[in-house]
């Protein structure tokens, strides 16, 4: 199971560094919303983490400096990729969502759900980034595997 993760997060990974890097290179082309979702998409992996882990977390819609993507990428993935390798996947975490509200998942569920949350948002950008006339990137599981 836990190797499986880690090849969830590798792909993960993978595609919102491609994303970063075509965003980067149409820049001029990109609008507001598609900055805010790939900011969004690494917000909410960074938080999730940081409830497991306890730690200090981002503001789910903050906009980070464009040239910090990549290394808030990498951290979100040595982190979680640490969390696989050495947490009880099973272990429930109590956290607090954005709005206060209280809630408890295991750190399987909290992890898939970073997994599954960047894929949505993925698949938006590439839909704000062909609106914008840029080549959408083949984000597939499937397309990452062959």
């Amino acid at each position: 199971m836990k190797e499986k993760m880690v090849d969830l997060f590798d792909y993960t990974y993978h595609f919102n560094k491609e994303m970063i890097r075509i965003i980067s290179e149409n820049i001029s082309k990109t609008d507001e919303k598609t900055i805010g979702l790939i900011n969004h998409t690494l917000n909410a992996q960074q938080i999730w983490n940081s409830r497991i882990l306890g730690e200090k977390s981002f503001e789910v819609w903050q906009i980070n400096p464009f040239e910090k993507l990549d290394e808030i990428n990498v951290q979100n993935y040595q982190k979680s990729v640490d969390i696989v390798q050495n947490a009880d996947l099973n272990k429930k975490i109590e956290y607090q969502n954005s709005g206060g509200m209280k809630f408890q998942n295991s750190i399987f569920e909290i992890l898939f759900q970073a997994i599954n949350h960047s894929t949505y948002h993925r698949g938006q950008i590439n839909f704000l980034l062909k609106q914008s006339g840029i080549e959408p990137v083949l984000t597939d599981y499937i397309f990452y595997k062959r």
